[in-house]
């Protein structure tokens, strides 16, 4: 028999991080996440608000997946000390992976479901997410491990290499996404950062996270192709893990709209990959021969580095 798979179509409507829902509860039109509060593994047949509880789809080691209707209804069981971004992991291997579910839209709401659910309050549920993710970030820069399935471990090394190339002065981060890159640049007191995605929603979330932990930071929602800065505004823009998710078309304009915003130096990394990931909304894989190619047809100053992916630096001037 072929493993079932919940085929949900993309929503129209975003997602608001910060909007209110029930204590231990996440609800949208698509999903449903609830935190599970039981300890002697038996199953509740009934819940407060929505009678009978459905028989589970498929239990795994952090997850009980349900459909109600056309809505996915998902509990788990992390508990807050591992509320990081190695949920992204989690999710992936136990339910997209072997096709439980699908799609990037599904993804993207499962994972703000489990993280608004995992600790009560908007904010509190979020800066938990990104104190613990960037501590973890830190200590795997003094005590290096494989990746593995851990997102976090793999893009530690990513983030302090970004860190690295970027000299001192302003900074453009295009497709922050959570925005980690951007948050460690503005724990430096040489750096004023700016960070951008199309998520308005994310956007918003990471001014509120920023203005909790005393950062300055600055955010802008915007096509990474479309940028409404002036020309040379800013010293330097990182382009970090983006290109994957556009076609080629669009990760040109990206690339071009960087150039146009740098004075200096533009840093762009990618993950090298097999096939695309399609559980994070990868679309292409780029190799080192790619990466050669598209500064070369930038006619820029171009250096091309492998490391935890590849990376192609690009100066102006």
């Amino acid at each position: 028999m072929s493993v079932p798979s919940l085929r949900i179509a993309a929503a129209a409507r975003r997602i608001d991080p910060l909007a209110p829902h029930p204590a231990g509860q996440y609800t949208d039109h698509l999903v449903r996440v609830v935190r599970d509060r039981r300890t002697d593994g038996t199953d509740r047949r009934t819940d407060d608000t929505n009678g009978p509880v459905p028989h589970p789809i498929v239990r795994t080691e952090h997850f009980t997946l349900r459909r109600r209707g056309r809505r996915v209804e998902l509990g788990h069981s992390i508990p807050p000390e591992r509320l990081d971004n190695d949920l992204a992991g989690l999710l992936a291997e136990e339910l997209f992976a072997p096709g439980w579910l699908s799609g990037s839209d599904v993804f993207e709401r499962v994972f703000t479901g489990v993280v608004r659910s995992c600790v009560d309050g908007p904010l509190p549920a979020w800066t938990t997410f990104y104190g613990n993710t960037l501590a973890r970030i830190r200590q795997l820069w003094h005590t290096p491990e494989p990746a593995g399935h851990s997102s976090i471990a793999g893009f530690a090394p990513v983030y302090r290499h970004a860190l690295d190339l970027v000299p001192p002065g302003r900074v453009l981060d295009l497709g922050s996404c959570f925005g980690f890159l951007p948050l460690l640049f503005a724990e430096r007191q040489r750096y004023t950062v700016t960070a951008s995605d199309l998520a308005g929603g994310t956007m918003r979330l990471l001014d509120a996270v920023a203005r909790s932990m005393d950062l300055r930071l600055s955010t802008l929602t915007c096509d990474a192709a479309r940028v409404p800065l002036p020309s040379r505004s800013v010293d330097t823009v990182t382009v970090i893990h983006v290109l994957e998710h556009l076609d080629a078309r669009h990760g040109d304009a990206v690339v071009r709209e960087a150039l146009r915003l740098a004075r200096g130096r533009v840093v762009i990394a990618v993950p090298y990959e097999d096939e695309p990931t399609a559980a994070y909304g990868h679309v292409r894989c780029f190799d080192q021969d790619q990466l050669t190619e598209l500064g070369r047809r930038t006619g820029c100053r171009f250096s091309v580095a492998s490391y935890h992916g590849g990376w192609l630096v690009l100066e102006q001037g």
